[in-house]
Protein backbone atom coordinates (compact mmCIF):
# COMPACT_ATOMS: atom_id res chain seq x y z
CA UNK A 1 0.00 0.00 0.00
CA UNK A 2 1.41 3.43 -0.91
CA UNK A 3 2.30 6.03 1.94
CA UNK A 4 0.07 8.28 3.13
CA UNK A 5 0.72 11.77 1.79
CA UNK A 6 0.82 14.23 4.94
CA UNK A 7 1.15 18.10 4.32
CA UNK A 8 2.28 20.26 7.36
CA UNK A 9 1.38 23.98 6.46
CA UNK A 10 3.85 26.57 8.98
CA UNK A 11 3.58 30.14 8.81
CA UNK A 12 7.07 30.29 8.37
CA UNK A 13 10.05 27.52 8.60
CA UNK A 14 12.32 29.23 11.39
CA UNK A 15 14.41 27.87 14.48
CA UNK A 16 11.18 28.13 17.55
CA UNK A 17 9.02 26.15 19.45
CA UNK A 18 6.26 24.85 17.10
CA UNK A 19 8.93 24.47 13.87
CA UNK A 20 11.33 22.13 16.12
CA UNK A 21 8.45 19.77 17.21
CA UNK A 22 7.22 19.66 13.67
CA UNK A 23 10.69 18.28 12.46
CA UNK A 24 10.79 16.47 15.14
CA UNK A 25 7.67 14.90 14.65
CA UNK A 26 8.33 13.89 10.93
CA UNK A 27 11.67 12.58 12.05
CA UNK A 28 10.15 10.03 14.15
CA UNK A 29 7.14 9.03 11.43
CA UNK A 30 7.27 6.00 9.50
CA UNK A 31 8.46 6.67 6.43
CA UNK A 32 6.96 3.37 4.82
CA UNK A 33 3.53 4.86 6.25
CA UNK A 34 3.67 8.49 5.50
CA UNK A 35 5.57 10.69 2.75
CA UNK A 36 5.82 14.15 3.83
CA UNK A 37 5.57 17.56 1.84
CA UNK A 38 6.19 20.88 3.90
CA UNK A 39 4.90 24.04 2.91
CA UNK A 40 4.75 27.92 4.13
CA UNK A 41 4.88 31.93 3.30
CA UNK A 42 8.74 32.37 4.23
CA UNK A 43 11.75 30.15 4.85
CA UNK A 44 14.29 31.36 7.01
CA UNK A 45 17.67 29.90 7.62
CA UNK A 46 17.64 27.45 10.75
CA UNK A 47 16.05 24.14 10.19
CA UNK A 48 16.59 24.48 6.54
CA UNK A 49 19.91 22.37 6.74
CA UNK A 50 17.54 19.55 8.75
CA UNK A 51 14.74 19.80 6.25
CA UNK A 52 17.34 19.55 3.19
CA UNK A 53 19.00 16.36 4.61
CA UNK A 54 15.59 14.80 4.74
CA UNK A 55 15.15 15.58 1.48
CA UNK A 56 11.54 16.66 2.40
CA UNK A 57 9.65 19.05 -0.51
CA UNK A 58 8.88 22.00 0.77
CA UNK A 59 6.60 24.59 -1.17
CA UNK A 60 6.56 28.60 -0.50
CA UNK A 61 3.90 30.47 -1.00
CA UNK A 62 5.14 33.83 -0.86
CA UNK A 63 2.28 36.98 0.04
CA UNK A 64 2.69 40.87 1.31
CA UNK A 65 -0.62 40.86 3.10
CA UNK A 66 -2.83 38.36 4.05
CA UNK A 67 -6.17 39.85 2.75
CA UNK A 68 -5.60 40.51 -0.85
CA UNK A 69 -5.82 39.00 -4.57
CA UNK A 70 -2.32 37.96 -3.91
CA UNK A 71 -2.95 35.92 -1.07
CA UNK A 72 -6.05 34.33 -2.80
CA UNK A 73 -4.37 33.84 -5.93
CA UNK A 74 -1.41 31.76 -3.46
CA UNK A 75 -4.68 29.89 -1.72
CA UNK A 76 -5.76 28.61 -4.89
CA UNK A 77 -2.59 27.19 -5.85
CA UNK A 78 -2.28 25.49 -3.06
CA UNK A 79 -5.60 24.12 -3.15
CA UNK A 80 -4.18 22.54 -6.85
CA UNK A 81 -0.98 21.41 -5.02
CA UNK A 82 -2.68 19.37 -2.70
CA UNK A 83 -4.60 18.25 -5.62
CA UNK A 84 -1.90 17.19 -8.28
CA UNK A 85 0.26 15.43 -5.14
CA UNK A 86 -2.59 13.75 -4.05
CA UNK A 87 -2.13 15.33 -0.37
CA UNK A 88 -4.62 13.04 1.80
CA UNK A 89 -4.12 15.23 5.46
CA UNK A 90 -3.12 18.59 5.65
CA UNK A 91 -1.81 19.61 9.15
CA UNK A 92 -1.37 23.63 9.90
CA UNK A 93 0.12 25.69 12.50
CA UNK A 94 -0.72 28.51 14.37
CA UNK A 95 -2.96 31.47 13.11
CA UNK A 96 -1.68 32.24 9.94
CA UNK A 97 -1.18 28.89 9.29
CA UNK A 98 -4.95 27.94 9.78
CA UNK A 99 -7.01 30.93 8.15
CA UNK A 100 -4.61 30.20 4.91
CA UNK A 101 -4.44 26.54 4.65
CA UNK A 102 -7.34 24.66 5.74
CA UNK A 103 -9.56 26.94 3.21
CA UNK A 104 -7.55 25.78 0.54
CA UNK A 105 -7.34 22.04 1.39
CA UNK A 106 -11.59 22.50 1.38
CA UNK A 107 -11.52 23.53 -1.42
CA UNK A 108 -9.14 20.78 -2.53
CA UNK A 109 -11.72 18.16 -1.52
CA UNK A 110 -9.37 15.76 -1.17
CA UNK A 111 -7.91 15.47 2.38
CA UNK A 112 -8.33 15.26 6.22
CA UNK A 113 -7.87 18.77 7.69
CA UNK A 114 -6.13 18.83 10.95
CA UNK A 115 -5.71 22.50 12.67
CA UNK A 116 -3.20 22.74 15.45
CA UNK A 117 -3.54 25.57 17.94
CA UNK A 118 -0.32 25.94 20.40
CA UNK A 119 -0.71 28.71 21.95
CA UNK A 120 -3.05 30.61 24.60
CA UNK A 121 -3.91 33.02 21.74
CA UNK A 122 -3.15 36.04 24.10
CA UNK A 123 -0.92 37.63 21.04
CA UNK A 124 -3.94 37.77 18.61
CA UNK A 125 -7.02 40.07 18.24
CA UNK A 126 -10.38 39.11 19.64
CA UNK A 127 -11.27 39.49 15.88
CA UNK A 128 -8.96 37.38 15.12
CA UNK A 129 -9.59 34.63 17.52
CA UNK A 130 -13.21 34.41 16.42
CA UNK A 131 -12.25 34.00 12.53
CA UNK A 132 -9.65 31.47 13.05
CA UNK A 133 -12.74 29.50 15.33
CA UNK A 134 -14.70 29.94 12.06
CA UNK A 135 -11.94 28.73 9.90
CA UNK A 136 -11.20 25.72 12.00
CA UNK A 137 -14.75 24.28 11.39
CA UNK A 138 -13.97 23.37 8.52
CA UNK A 139 -11.07 20.96 9.97
CA UNK A 140 -11.79 17.82 11.08
CA UNK A 141 -9.93 17.85 14.14
CA UNK A 142 -8.17 21.15 16.30
CA UNK A 143 -4.84 19.16 17.62
CA UNK A 144 -3.86 21.30 21.07
CA UNK A 145 -0.44 20.12 22.87
CA UNK A 146 -1.92 21.10 26.06
CA UNK A 147 -5.08 20.37 28.40
CA UNK A 148 -5.40 24.19 29.77
CA UNK A 149 -5.54 25.31 25.52
CA UNK A 150 -8.21 22.94 25.05
CA UNK A 151 -10.23 24.52 28.12
CA UNK A 152 -9.50 27.91 26.36
CA UNK A 153 -10.43 26.84 23.51
CA UNK A 154 -13.82 24.97 24.57
CA UNK A 155 -14.63 28.31 26.18
CA UNK A 156 -14.61 29.87 22.81
CA UNK A 157 -17.35 27.81 21.56
CA UNK A 158 -15.25 25.42 19.61
CA UNK A 159 -16.83 21.84 19.58
CA UNK A 160 -14.94 19.28 22.13
CA UNK A 161 -15.50 16.72 20.51
CA UNK A 162 -12.98 17.57 17.55
CA UNK A 163 -10.71 18.44 20.01
CA UNK A 164 -7.40 16.36 20.55
CA UNK A 165 -4.75 17.38 22.99
CA UNK A 166 -1.25 15.78 22.43
CA UNK A 167 1.67 17.16 24.55
CA UNK A 168 5.10 17.92 23.07
CA UNK A 169 7.61 15.38 22.90
CA UNK A 170 10.87 15.70 23.18
CA UNK A 171 14.13 13.15 22.36
CA UNK A 172 14.88 12.60 26.16
CA UNK A 173 18.07 10.67 25.54
CA UNK A 174 19.60 13.36 23.81
CA UNK A 175 19.06 15.73 27.31
CA UNK A 176 19.81 13.32 29.72
CA UNK A 177 23.49 12.49 27.92
CA UNK A 178 26.33 14.69 29.23
CA UNK A 179 27.09 16.60 26.33
CA UNK A 180 30.83 17.68 25.28
CA UNK A 181 30.91 21.88 24.70
CA UNK A 182 29.61 22.98 28.10
CA UNK A 183 32.89 25.19 29.02
CA UNK A 184 33.26 26.45 25.42
CA UNK A 185 29.63 27.98 26.19
CA UNK A 186 31.44 29.78 28.85
CA UNK A 187 34.60 30.39 27.73
CA UNK A 188 32.92 32.13 24.80
CA UNK A 189 30.91 34.91 26.89
CA UNK A 190 33.61 35.09 29.65
CA UNK A 191 31.86 33.29 32.27
CA UNK A 192 33.63 31.88 35.20
CA UNK A 193 33.81 27.79 35.32
CA UNK A 194 32.97 28.39 38.83
CA UNK A 195 29.88 30.85 38.72
CA UNK A 196 26.59 29.02 38.90
CA UNK A 197 24.64 30.31 35.56
CA UNK A 198 20.81 30.90 35.80
CA UNK A 199 19.56 31.31 32.59
CA UNK A 200 16.17 32.04 29.88
CA UNK A 201 16.13 29.80 26.83
CA UNK A 202 13.57 31.33 24.47
CA UNK A 203 13.19 33.01 21.25
CA UNK A 204 13.18 36.69 22.25
CA UNK A 205 10.02 38.40 21.99
CA UNK A 206 7.49 40.83 24.35
CA UNK A 207 5.33 37.62 25.27
CA UNK A 208 8.54 36.03 26.98
CA UNK A 209 8.53 38.48 30.18
CA UNK A 210 12.32 38.50 29.23
CA UNK A 211 12.40 42.21 31.40
CA UNK A 212 10.72 40.49 34.52
CA UNK A 213 13.78 38.22 34.00
CA UNK A 214 16.20 41.10 34.11
CA UNK A 215 14.42 43.41 37.24
CA UNK A 216 14.96 39.81 39.20
CA UNK A 217 18.51 39.45 37.93
CA UNK A 218 19.12 43.06 39.96
CA UNK A 219 18.25 41.59 43.39
CA UNK A 220 20.17 38.51 42.28
CA UNK A 221 23.36 39.64 41.03
CA UNK A 222 23.73 42.04 44.50
CA UNK A 223 23.14 38.74 46.78
CA UNK A 224 25.09 35.88 44.92
CA UNK A 225 27.95 37.99 43.75
CA UNK A 226 29.46 34.70 42.17
CA UNK A 227 26.53 34.13 40.06
CA UNK A 228 26.07 34.47 36.06
CA UNK A 229 22.97 34.90 34.13
CA UNK A 230 22.42 34.28 30.46
CA UNK A 231 19.55 35.20 27.42
CA UNK A 232 19.87 32.13 25.03
CA UNK A 233 17.89 32.68 22.01
CA UNK A 234 17.23 34.70 18.48
CA UNK A 235 14.43 36.58 17.41
CA UNK A 236 16.07 40.19 17.32
CA UNK A 237 13.14 41.81 15.58
CA UNK A 238 9.16 42.25 16.41
CA UNK A 239 6.35 43.94 14.59
CA UNK A 240 3.99 46.05 16.31
CA UNK A 241 1.44 48.94 15.56
CA UNK A 242 4.30 50.96 16.03
CA UNK A 243 6.48 49.14 13.39
CA UNK A 244 9.35 47.20 13.50
CA UNK A 245 11.63 47.51 16.89
CA UNK A 246 15.29 45.53 17.62
CA UNK A 247 14.08 44.11 20.39
CA UNK A 248 17.06 42.50 21.48
CA UNK A 249 18.78 45.96 21.46
CA UNK A 250 15.95 47.20 23.56
CA UNK A 251 16.63 44.45 26.36
CA UNK A 252 20.23 45.02 26.13
CA UNK A 253 19.73 48.47 27.08
CA UNK A 254 17.42 47.46 29.78
CA UNK A 255 20.27 45.32 31.05
CA UNK A 256 22.71 48.28 31.01
CA UNK A 257 20.40 50.64 32.83
CA UNK A 258 19.53 47.90 35.28
CA UNK A 259 23.29 48.08 36.69
CA UNK A 260 23.44 44.51 34.76
CA UNK A 261 26.66 44.60 32.71
CA UNK A 262 29.49 42.41 33.09
CA UNK A 263 26.55 40.31 34.63
CA UNK A 264 24.03 39.00 32.10
CA UNK A 265 25.17 37.92 28.47
CA UNK A 266 23.11 37.52 25.42
CA UNK A 267 23.92 34.86 23.46
CA UNK A 268 21.86 34.77 20.75
CA UNK A 269 20.67 31.69 18.66
CA UNK A 270 22.58 28.46 20.02
CA UNK A 271 22.84 25.16 18.50
CA UNK A 272 24.36 23.19 21.03
CA UNK A 273 21.30 23.59 23.81
CA UNK A 274 21.89 20.43 25.49
CA UNK A 275 25.69 21.77 26.29
CA UNK A 276 24.36 24.76 27.42
CA UNK A 277 21.67 23.40 29.90
CA UNK A 278 24.67 21.15 31.31
CA UNK A 279 26.30 24.47 32.61
CA UNK A 280 22.68 25.65 33.83
CA UNK A 281 22.33 25.91 37.67
CA UNK A 282 18.52 27.14 37.10
CA UNK A 283 16.61 27.15 33.96
CA UNK A 284 13.81 30.14 34.54
CA UNK A 285 10.68 30.93 32.01
CA UNK A 286 8.94 33.81 32.43
CA UNK A 287 7.04 34.05 30.12
CA UNK A 288 3.64 35.51 30.12
CA UNK A 289 1.79 33.52 27.78
CA UNK A 290 2.33 29.71 26.72
CA UNK A 291 1.37 26.50 25.54
CA UNK A 292 3.62 23.88 26.35
CA UNK A 293 7.12 24.97 26.02
CA UNK A 294 9.67 22.85 24.76
CA UNK A 295 12.66 24.85 26.60
CA UNK A 296 11.31 23.81 30.05
CA UNK A 297 10.91 20.14 28.97
CA UNK A 298 14.06 20.32 27.74
CA UNK A 299 15.85 21.52 30.60
CA UNK A 300 14.09 19.40 32.92
CA UNK A 301 15.04 16.25 30.57
CA UNK A 302 18.84 17.36 31.20
CA UNK A 303 18.13 17.48 35.04
CA UNK A 304 18.35 21.76 35.58
CA UNK A 305 16.00 22.63 38.26
CA UNK A 306 12.98 24.75 36.45
CA UNK A 307 11.21 27.94 37.67
CA UNK A 308 8.16 29.06 35.45
CA UNK A 309 5.22 31.29 35.12
CA UNK A 310 2.13 29.54 35.94
CA UNK A 311 0.20 29.95 32.87
CA UNK A 312 -0.81 28.13 29.88
CA UNK A 313 0.36 24.48 29.74
CA UNK A 314 3.30 25.09 31.87
CA UNK A 315 1.48 23.81 35.03
CA UNK A 316 0.94 19.95 33.67
CA UNK A 317 4.92 20.06 33.45
CA UNK A 318 6.36 21.84 35.85
CA UNK A 319 3.79 20.56 39.20
CA UNK A 320 4.68 23.36 41.81
CA UNK A 321 7.14 21.92 44.80
CA UNK A 322 7.95 18.81 43.05
CA UNK A 323 9.08 18.56 39.42
CA UNK A 324 10.01 22.85 39.31
CA UNK A 325 8.93 25.60 41.33
CA UNK A 326 5.50 28.03 39.87
CA UNK A 327 5.59 32.06 40.27
CA UNK A 328 2.80 34.21 38.70
CA UNK A 329 3.52 36.22 35.72
CA UNK A 330 4.86 39.32 35.60
CA UNK A 331 5.68 39.15 38.95
CA UNK A 332 10.11 40.25 39.24
CA UNK A 333 10.24 39.95 43.42
CA UNK A 334 8.39 36.13 43.03
CA UNK A 335 10.79 35.28 40.45
CA UNK A 336 13.71 36.30 42.19
CA UNK A 337 12.78 34.43 45.21
CA UNK A 338 12.17 31.58 43.24
CA UNK A 339 15.74 31.86 41.73
CA UNK A 340 17.05 32.44 44.76
CA UNK A 341 15.79 29.16 46.83
CA UNK A 342 17.59 26.91 44.25
CA UNK A 343 20.51 28.48 44.33
CA UNK A 344 20.62 28.59 47.98
CA UNK A 345 19.52 25.10 49.01
CA UNK A 346 21.73 22.58 45.61
CA UNK A 347 19.60 19.83 48.11
CA UNK A 348 15.87 21.06 46.89
CA UNK A 349 17.33 22.08 43.68
CA UNK A 350 18.74 18.55 42.79
CA UNK A 351 15.53 16.59 44.41
CA UNK A 352 13.06 18.60 41.87
CA UNK A 353 16.04 18.60 39.27
CA UNK A 354 15.70 14.27 39.59
CA UNK A 355 11.78 14.39 39.47
CA UNK A 356 11.08 16.67 36.89
CA UNK A 357 13.83 14.30 34.46
CA UNK A 358 11.71 11.35 35.69
CA UNK A 359 8.10 13.32 35.01
CA UNK A 360 9.43 14.06 31.29
CA UNK A 361 10.58 11.07 30.98
CA UNK A 362 7.60 9.49 31.44
CA UNK A 363 4.83 11.80 29.71
CA UNK A 364 7.30 13.78 27.33
CA UNK A 365 9.19 11.68 25.26
CA UNK A 366 9.30 12.24 21.53
CA UNK A 367 8.37 8.32 21.03
CA UNK A 368 4.78 8.71 22.72
CA UNK A 369 4.19 12.06 20.87
CA UNK A 370 4.96 10.29 17.70
CA UNK A 371 2.56 7.32 18.29
CA UNK A 372 0.14 9.39 19.55
CA UNK A 373 0.26 11.45 16.37
CA UNK A 374 0.25 8.48 14.25
CA UNK A 375 -2.88 6.93 15.72
CA UNK A 376 -4.24 9.91 15.29
CA UNK A 377 -3.99 10.57 11.52
CA UNK A 378 -4.88 6.82 11.07
CA UNK A 379 -8.48 7.59 13.31
CA UNK A 380 -9.35 10.39 11.17
CA UNK A 381 -8.19 8.68 7.71
CA UNK A 382 -10.54 5.83 8.97
CA UNK A 383 -13.36 8.03 9.40
CA UNK A 384 -12.88 9.66 6.29
CA UNK A 385 -12.95 6.30 4.64
CA UNK A 386 -16.12 5.15 6.73
CA UNK A 387 -18.05 8.80 5.71
CA UNK A 388 -16.30 9.95 2.36
CA UNK A 389 -17.45 13.88 1.75
CA UNK A 390 -18.17 14.73 -1.81
CA UNK A 391 -16.74 12.29 -3.64
CA UNK A 392 -13.46 12.16 -1.60
CA UNK A 393 -11.35 8.48 -2.38
CA UNK A 394 -11.83 5.95 0.49
CA UNK A 395 -8.66 5.83 2.09
CA UNK A 396 -8.01 3.89 5.10
CA UNK A 397 -4.77 3.44 7.51
CA UNK A 398 -5.44 1.01 9.33
CA UNK A 399 -5.24 1.52 13.36
CA UNK A 400 -4.36 -2.68 13.76
CA UNK A 401 -1.16 -2.04 11.20
CA UNK A 402 -0.24 1.52 13.67
CA UNK A 403 3.38 1.05 14.20
CA UNK A 404 4.59 0.36 18.06
CA UNK A 405 6.88 2.97 18.83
Amino acid sequence: MAPVTLLKFLPVIIEGGTEGQVVNLVDGLDPARFAVRLACFKRVNGFMPSIETRAIPLAEYAIKRFYDVQALTAQWRLANDIRRHQVDIVHSYNFYGNVFAIPAARLARRPVIVASIRSMDEMCTRLQRGFQREVCRLADCVLTNADAIRRSLIAQRYDPRRIEVIPNGIDVARFRRPPPGGERFRQEFGLPHDAPIVGVLARLGPIKGIEYFLEAVVGLAARFPQARFAVVGGGTFVRDRNGVRDYRRELEALARRLGLEGRVVFTGVRHDVPAVLSQLAVSVLPSLSEGLSNAVLESMAAGVPVVATRIGGIPEAVLDGDTGLLVPPRDAGALGTAIARLLEDRGLAARLAASGQDWVTQHFGIERAVRRTEQLYARLLDARADTPWRGLPRRRLSLVSARRV
